[in-house]
């Protein structure tokens, strides 16, 4: 007898993110800057409600959405923070913002579907996608101060494009659609039969006054599916909680592939999740206000080039002068000048490499006077 495995999974592997950041893991002596999670612990009054929750057995099966009072809190915080209006019935509490891709991407496509991914990504859009047998597209942004241009967005769909991911702020960039841009991408797309990823995981981490995000274009409310995380912005990546919030007839799609993958998301953490939403981010969001201008200047008076981020906790350094490939480039650094950075190759674009400003101010400093030993002895 002859077992055969699931194809979908062939030409998928382990991210090149994750492999690195072992590679860097296992170095003795190396100086880490790879992973996008806060240096801080989850505040103490999102952890006490969730150890309240347990003292009152709070134990048992939830709702599989997600109990009404946290669908609620949700919907609330969502208009006032964003102004955007989904109600309870339109929300599904999932297990992070990678269950929302998942579940919402397994909703809309069938098989030879084309996902749009402009470039640089997060690799999870790519892989996503092909598991679920897809085809990704790269739209590549890095010559155009990584705003999307309409043409080239134009130049991308064909009849078999279902879907864009959009993540404003960037993961690896840390880069902002402007308002021109979010503009140009809804002329191109208001009348197509084309649905829009909000990947919003970063929004509470803006650092400019003139943020939007394409879920704003309601006109499109059928076709536009958000993600949101608590990771990020609340220091609770280990919780593995998020949300997703979509048109009625979508959301009920997507529940189907959400309680079949995991049932709900677990009964006491959800008391947790509204007292993270009733906390203030500013502090979290001003002190990596302060390490990015640290890191910025610290790059630029390197010699490296590199867009100042407007949001989230990374900066995309531009190697090209170096004439090695991303990866090269970072293998050689670690085991030379014992620094780990992020290869850009692993995020659908090559010449650059991804550091991530959310550790200590002391870890910001080693690791960037070993960058700075590493290049001048190149």
């Amino acid at each position: 007898m002859e077992l055969t495995l699931n194809s979908a999974v062939l030409g998928v592997e382990i991210t090149g993110i994750r492999r690195f950041t072992y590679l860097v893991r296992d170095t003795p002596g190396a100086c880490a800057l790879t992973i996008g999670e806060p240096d801080q612990n989850t505040p103490d009054v999102i952890k006490e409600a969730a150890k309240a929750a347990l003292d009152n057995n709070d134990t048992h099966y939830p709702p599989g959405n997600g109990y009404p009072y946290m669908l609620e809190a949700i919907s609330k915080f969502e208009e006032k923070a964003h102004g955007l209006k989904y109600d309870p019935e339109e929300i599904i509490l999932t297990i992070g913002a990678t269950e929302g891709l998942f579940i919402g991407l397994s909703t809309v496509l069938n098989p030879g579907d084309e996902v749009i991914v402009p470039t640089p990504a997060f690799g999870l859009y790519e892989s996503i996608t092909r598991l679920l047998r897809g085809v990704p597209v790269s739209l590549p942004t890095e010559n155009n101060r990584y705003q999307i241009d309409p043409e080239a967005l134009k130049a991308a769909i064909t009849d078999k494009t279902k879907a864009i991911v959009l993540t404003s702020p960037n993961n690896p960039t840390g880069c902002i659609y402007t308002k021109e841009t979010l503009d140009a991408i809804h002329d191109v797309l208001k009348d197509k039969p084309i649905f829009v990823f909000c990947d919003d995981v970063y929004r509470e981490l803006v650092y400019t006054e003139d943020y939007h995000s394409f879920a704003e274009y309601q006109d499109m409310r059928d076709r536009i599916i958000v993600i949101n995380s608590f990771s990020k912005p609340y220091a609770m990546t280990g919780w593995r909680l998020g949300y997703c919030m979509a048109d009625a007839p979508i959301r009920d799609r997507m529940q189907i592939f959400h309680q079949h993958a995991v049932v709900s998301a677990p009964s006491y953490v959800q008391p947790a999740c509204v007292a993270a939403l009733e906390s203030d981010t500013t502090a979290i969001r001003e002190l990596f206000r302060k390490r990015r201008d640290y890191v910025y200047k610290r790059l630029t008076d390197m010699g490296l080039e590199v867009q100042e981020p407007e949001g989230a906790f990374y900066m995309f350094i531009n190697i090209h002068k170096y004439g090695m490939g991303s990866e090269a480039f970072c293998t050689k650094m670690l085991k030379e000048g014992l620094v780990g950075l992020i290869p850009g190759v692993y995020f659908g674009t090559e010449g650059y490499m991804r550091l991530s400003y959310c550790y200590s101010d002391e870890d910001l400093k080693e690791g960037l006077d070993r960058i700075e030993k590493f290049i001048k002895a190149l």
